[in-house]
């Protein structure tokens, strides 16, 4: 079996198995104290993705302070708290990123 054919099946069976689960569960039958804590997921998992890409270098060492993912999570994490917009968190990062990556840095 050639690598392609690998990579395609072990997509599928992952699509597959997490699509069971979406199609099985009904939302009408989950009670109050489910959905209450199936809503903190995204928030719990988001974080978790994204931090050790910002934090940690190519070796799993922490990266520096001037980082340029450091100072563009900083100024993201300001501007979200203080525009509480998720548009405008995310392109506020990627801006200050590609500002102090190819004009400062």
């Amino acid at each position: 079996m050639s690598i392609w054919a690998s990579i395609i099946l072990a997509g599928l069976i992952n699509y597959l198995t997490r699509l069971g689960s979406v199609l099985t569960i009904n939302p009408n039958k989950l009670n109050n104290m489910t959905k209450q804590v199936l809503s903190y997921v995204p928030s719990a998992v988001f974080p978790a993705i994204i931090f050790p890409a910002i934090f940690l270098n190519t070796e799993g060492g922490v990266v520096e302070i001037n980082d340029p993912k450091v100072i563009a999570i900083f100024i993201a994490f300001s501007i979200g708290i203080l525009s509480k917009n998720l548009i405008i968190t995310i392109l506020s990062g990627l801006i200050s990123f590609w500002i102090i990556k190819f004009l400062i840095i």
